[in-house]
Order: C-alpha cells, then structure tokens, then sequence
C-alpha cells in the first residue's frame, strides 16, 4: 500500500470512529434525576416536567417555581394547552440527531408542551400590546402549565371572541404549520388542485380549511373511519385510502400536502402537475437516527432532475400568522377539530393514545 494510501484509510477509520462514538453519545440515556428542591417561600405553580428521555413515564406533574414577568413578558394563566407529534419526539429524544440541540443525554429543557390559550394576569412595564384581563393563545415552551411567560412580540396574539380556550390552544403548531405549507411554500392560488395526505390528523384538518379559504379545490386523504369528518370541514373530495390508492388515479394536483410521508416521491410525482410541489410535513421513517429527514435528503437528490419541487417545511411561530389564523377564526372560515380532551395530570395517558397516530384533528390539555 502507497503511504497516500495509508494516510487515506487513517483518515478514512478516524472518520468512522468518530462517527461511531458521536452516535453511542447521542443514544446515551441518563437516568431521570430528581426535582431540586424550590427556595423557601417560592411561589408555585403546577408544570409537567421530564427529566431524562423516554416513554410517556418521563412526564410527571411537578411543582415548581412560577414565573414572573420580565419587562417585555406577559404573564398567562394558562386555561388550556394541546399536544402535538413534535412533543413526544421531544419526550423520547428520537430521531437522536435532535439531541444535537435538546440535549446529549438528557433534556436541557424540562419543562413541556408549546401550544396554550388563557387568560393575561400580568403584564412587564414595557409591554404596550396586551393588557390584564385579555384572552390570548400563542405558542411557548414549557406551555404544559399553569401559568407561562411570554414575550409580547413573540408567538403571542389575541384570542377571537367566538371560539374557546380549548379550541385556541389547539392552533398554534399544527395551524401556523398549515399555513406556512400552502402559502409560503405550495403559493396556493384561487382555482388550484390541493391534495392533503392525512387530512384528518392535526395539521392535515387545519390544512383542508386553510386550502378552502385560499380558494382551492381540495382532495383529502384519510381512513375509512374519518371520511365524514374531512367532508365535513369542507374538502370537495374525500379519498379513503384504505379502498384507493391516490397516486394510481388520473387526477392530477397542483400542490400536494404531504403529512404522512406513505408513499414515494416517484408514486408523488406521478399525481402531480408539471409544475406542481409536494410539501413534506410528516413522514412515517422510523429510522430512530435522522427519521423524518431521509425524504428531504431523496427530494434534493431527486429535485434537479424534474420540473417538480419538493418542499420540507419546519414552522416557524410567529404573532403575524397567528394573528392571520385568528382572523379565519372569527371570520368562521377555520375551526378546531378535538378528538379528546384531558386534564394536566393525564398528560402522559394523552401522549401516549397521539403516539397511536389515531388522532382525529387534536388532543387538548385542560388546566385547572
């Protein structure tokens, strides 16, 4: 062997080791530790916490400190909050490149859930947006809880006065995924043919709506058990998937909203316009190490080749687009699905039946 190449296969094993060593410190579970203990004469709020990665036993309802406002914060009292896939892969730590950012080992965050909707008690000095007393839903980590902190110019906005608590919290991820889908990436126009893959899930029943109100002939695709459902929010077709196979139809779609990821960019590109896009939400990888990004990484590889264009989408909370989702609200062009409703401490039992992949529209959290 050549000295190049000798220095080629050290380089060549190095890179291998150090590949190997990075994935047995990101599939490294700690043990959950247990809560520090609070300053004598704290004022408490109740919180669902997890302190290692792992299943829905992770969760537990904790006491702990309640939060104060800064000058730019808005205190909330939360009345309800909802669950979505994004928090039990949270909760499990999986696909385990996300570690890279929520923590080697275990969670650097401990506190739970994002969506929530309730009541303004407090507001910092600064803050000229909100007041005492206004209902608001927005999006904030460690949402789980009975009170939340909230900067007013972040993922915050004013609850319409036609729909509940419980029917605000359930927007926040899943609409504002929704919409960023079919206007900033599908650039949904009036007339066109919008196809939702798991139109009856959390995203895909807000998806259906949102398509409607951009004026869109929409397709929604679902289980025998949930035709009805997609009808009713307003699809002008229901395919059940479990008789029809949508991409052996002649129909054919502008945009494609793909939020279960069961078919094949090829089988995609087969339903789709020349021009058309597929925008991938969800995907059903359960490749515990990258998961749902294997299909983006085949849509790049696959894009310069074809006139089609595939899209990944990661949402992006914002007061602008929640305020835009508020408006359909009032205006009654969206609304919540509710599959089921829980209180704070079944927040486990509640993670546990959306991991079935079940749920019909969302799972909402009531907090005392």
């Amino acid at each position: 062997m050549t000295r190049r190449g000798r220095i080629l296969g050290v380089l060549v094993a190095g890179l291998a080791l150090a590949v190997l060593g990075l994935g047995v410190v990101l599939g490294f579970d700690s043990p959950c530790e247990p809560a520090e203990p609070l300053p004598p004469g704290a004022a408490t709020m109740k919180a669902i916490v997890y302190r290692c990665y792992g299943p829905p036993e992770v969760l537990a309802l904790e006491e702990v400190a309640k939060p104060a406002p800064a000058q730019n914060e808005v205190l909330v009292k939360v009345e309800a909050a909802a669950i979505n896939p994004l928090d039990w892969h949270y909760m499990r730590g999986q696909p385990y490149f996300m570690r890279l950012f929520s923590g080697i080992g275990k969670p650097k965050v401990t506190r739970f859930g994002v969506d929530f909707a309730g009541t303004v008690e407090a507001v910092g000095a600064d803050v000229t947006l909100f007041r005492v007393g206004d209902p608001v839903f927005g999006g904030r980590s460690g949402a789980l809880a009975e009170y939340v902190a909230v900067r007013e110019d972040r993922a915050l906005a004013l609850k319409p006065e036609n729909i509940t608590f419980a029917e605000a919290a359930a927007v926040p991820v899943a609409a504002i995924t929704a919409l960023q889908a079919l206007r900033d990436k599908g650039a949904v126009r009036p007339g066109q043919k919008v196809l939702v893959n798991g139109a009856s899930g959390g995203v895909g029943t807000f998806a259906v709506q949102i398509a409607k109100a951009y004026g869109a002939e929409v397709t929604g695709v679902s289980s025998t058990r949930n035709v009805e459902l997609v009808r009713s929010i307003g699809a002008d077709h229901v395919i059940d998937y479990k008789l029809t196979d949508f991409t052996q139809g002649t129909e054919r779609y502008d945009v494609i909203i793909d939020n279960v990821g069961n078919h094949s960019l090829l089988a995609l590109r087969r339903v789709l316009e020349p021009e058309g896009v597929v925008v991938m939400i969800g995907g059903s990888g359960n490749d515990q190490w990258i998961g749902p990004l294997l299909r983006p990484v085949g849509a790049a590889v696959l894009s310069p080749f074809v006139s089609q264009r595939f899209a990944g989408l990661l949402a992006e909370l914002n007061p602008q687009d929640l305020r835009v989702l508020g408006e359909f609200l009032a205006a009654g062009k969206m609304k919540s699905v509710i599959d089921r409703r829980y209180p704070l401490r079944e927040v486990p039992v509640a993670i546990a039946y959306l991991e079935e992949g079940r749920a019909r529209g969302k799972v909402v959290i009531d907090v005392p």
